[in-house]
């Protein structure tokens, strides 16, 4: 099982999950967003080939457009 936090929130994963398919699971496929893991951002490139490992700490940031 893998553990990791997501904007300071735990959440345990039963089988590895890369990037891309964690942000399809949030319903975030998709979308202009930015992710950091442990400290350095993940170019959206890599988002299939990343694997989240136990203790990860992510943060996913979206962009909001406005006027």
């Amino acid at each position: 099982m893998i553990s990791v936090s997501i904007n300071g929130e735990a959440r345990q994963f039963d089988t590895p999950i890369n990037v891309a398919k964690l942000l399809e699971q949030m319903q975030l496929g998709g979308k202009r967003i930015a992710v950091e893991c442990n400290g350095e951002i993940i170019p959206r490139g890599q988002f299939n080939q990343r694997l989240l490992a136990d203790d990860d700490r992510l943060e996913i940031v979206a962009a909001v457009g406005g006027g």
